[in-house]
């Protein structure tokens, strides 16, 4: 129950990447919807509602009669899972004693009650109240919904799914993708300083909508600039550069560039050192056509930036690597 090294994988279930809750068969305290919300549990003493002290979380009635509590969750980007985060923040005497994990992979668009074969990621596992709680997964298939099953009722504040996402490449347009997006399966592989927000969230999905779902570095005292570097979801050839500072007003960077990577490890220019304006989506074509795997995002000389989209065609070779992947982490494939 280590959970350190895998916390920085992305939490596939947070409502910032596309999930959601999507069946509870109770929640007559506590809404289910709280589970996956992106925000650290808060908590406010003595605000009282129709059914009690309003928590932060999902909570259940008391039982009085055998059974146990579930709530489904749609993962926002289909992955592998590495591990688990259940956190029971604020809720001290109302914690589930145990809880356990089960994953399920299908495709398309099912209604909660169409989702069967569940198969185990964390057994029945003891809780503690006001904590997190960190639990590995060893199984390397790709699932698309996670089921929480808490013994037997109880509250739990948070639900954390991180892993790696997988893309399933028939929803792919090989022509026109975004070879930067986390969603594709692109990541982060470094960068020289994550003080005020996680390079992660220059790839995640969607639009940012305040300045903390961006990168954001410390200000510079030196003669030296930020970057950030990423391994693209398989190789391509990228066309156009979108560079976004939205939200980003007095502490924009002033400038940037992008390179990629070819395969044999020399660079190639994608963006020359370009002015930025603060707040504003950039959009930049790519005249250079070569392949590359991996991209770096040099700012000058630091700040913030709210996403980076890399958009172009995947070679041959990239579509084959992705349908491979995909094929390597598919149930009864």
């Amino acid at each position: 129950m280590t959970g350190t090294p895998w916390t920085m994988l992305p939490d596939l279930a947070c409502r910032a990447v596309g999930g959601g809750v999507v069946w509870a068969n109770d929640e007559s305290f506590a809404e289910r919807e709280n589970l996956v919300e992106r925000a650290e549990p808060g908590y406010r003493p003595h605000t009282f509602g129709h059914k009690g002290q309003v928590y932060d979380g999902w909570e259940t009635r008391r039982r009085r009669e055998p059974g146990v509590d579930h709530a489904v969750v749609r993962l926002g980007l289909p992955g592998v899972v590495r591990g688990v985060v259940v956190d029971t923040a604020f809720f001290t005497g109302n914690y589930p004693p145990f809880a356990s994990v089960e994953a399920t992979a299908v495709r398309g668009h099912p209604a909660p009650d169409e989702l069967t074969d569940w198969e185990t990621l964390v057994p029945r596992s003891p809780l503690g109240g006001d904590r997190k709680h960190h639990f590995d997964v060893a199984d390397g298939r790709r699932w698309t919904h996670v089921r929480l099953t808490i013994h037997p009722d109880g509250g739990v504040a948070r639900l954390r799914v991180h892993g790696e996402p997988v893309v399933d490449p028939e929803l792919v347009l090989p022509e026109a993708l975004d070879l930067a997006a986390l969603e594709n399966g692109a990541s982060v592989t470094g960068c020289s300083d994550m003080f005020y927000g996680s390079p992660a969230n220059l790839i995640a999905p969607g639009q940012a909508r305040v300045m903390g779902e961006g990168w954001e570095t410390a200000r510079r005292r030196d003669d030296g600039n930020d970057w950030v570097e990423i391994a693209l979801a398989a190789p391509g050839v990228v066309r156009l550069v979108e560079l976004d500072t939205t939200h980003f007003k007095g502490n924009a960077p002033g400038w940037a560039s992008v390179r990629g990577r070819r395969g044999d490890g020399g660079w190639v220019d994608l963006l020359p050192l370009t002015r930025l304006q603060p707040d504003t989506r950039h959009r930049f074509r790519v005249e250079r056509g070569e392949e590359v795997t991996h991209a770096r995002l040099d700012i000058h000389p630091d700040g913030g930036m709210a996403r980076l989209r890399l958009i172009g065609a995947l070679t041959p070779a990239g579509l084959h690597g992705l349908t491979q992947r995909y094929q390597a982490v598919t149930r009864g494939s």
